[in-house]
């Protein structure tokens, strides 16, 4: 649904949406101010972005709905075009019935030659990429402007030339793995985000780079997985490569 402002403010006219046919709300996409017209209605007073506005009346008691589910009840009669919040919103308990897939329909699934298909990279577990990209990771921020430079310098060198079907070196750094918890939701979720990387059917193939001293160890991730080292999977750690690294402190 889109909003009419009598009065928008510069050239930008303020956004709203319906989230379903029997909602008796609609969400801001942006900052509506006073005075704007959606519909019929008039908003009464500023919504911030993301909130809601009362689109008819809603008496005491009555349901707030959102989504076409209850979210909360009126705690005094909402006008239509009052912005709808935790100063007239609460939640309490009522009778639910989740009628279990009674919408559930048969899917038609069209005979193989008559179904959509775009020009992809297969890959071996059978998932399929838009792209086909070479990945350097990090285990650790130690790492990260090492495997930046990686990335830079084949794409600079013109290594890739040779190479048309690659669409790109890229590297995927973060700023954490050393000073962390070895157990715990941090340590799972750079885990889980990593192997997400490495296994993106975007991915033709990975390298993946640490320092060697930090918390997560590639060795304990490729354990984890049950990696090993091959034309789409490498690791380098740079302690145990005879890489030199030097600091220098300002003079």
């Amino acid at each position: 649904m889109n909003v009419h402002v009598d009065e928008p403010a510069g050239n930008v006219t303020p956004r709203a949406l319906r989230l379903h046919a029997t909602d008796n709300v609609i969400v801001a996409i942006d900052v509506l101010p006073p005075g704007g017209v959606i519909g019929a209605v008039k908003v009464a007073n500023r919504v911030p972005k993301g909130h809601k506005l009362a689109v008819e009346f809603i008496a005491e008691g009555q349901p707030v709905l959102k989504f076409g589910q209850i979210i909360g009840f009126a705690t005094r009669g909402i006008q239509p075009g009052e912005w709808v919040h935790e100063h007239n919103v609460a939640v309490q308990d009522f009778a639910r019935d989740y009628h279990f897939a009674e919408d559930a329909k048969p899917e038609t699934v069209l005979p193989l030659d008559q179904q959509a298909t775009f020009r992809g990279y297969r890959r071996s577990n059978g998932k399929v990429g838009t792209r086909n990209y070479i990945g350097v990771l990090t285990s650790v921020n130690c790492s990260a402007t090492a495997a930046r430079y990686m990335a830079q310098e084949v794409e600079r060198s013109g290594l890739l030339r040779d190479f048309p079907g690659v669409d790109g070196v890229i590297a995927l750094v973060h700023g954490t793995g050393c000073g962390m918890s070895a157990k715990g939701e941090g340590f799972e979720l750079l885990k889980r985000t990593q192997w997400g990387y490495a296994a993106n059917p975007n991915m033709a193939a990975v390298l993946m780079v640490g320092l060697g001293c930090e918390v997560f160890q590639i060795a304990r991730m490729k354990e984890i997985y049950g990696l090993q080292e091959s034309d789409t999977f490498r690791s380098l750690t740079i302690q145990e490569s005879g890489i030199a690294m030097a600091t220098t402190q300002p003079q």
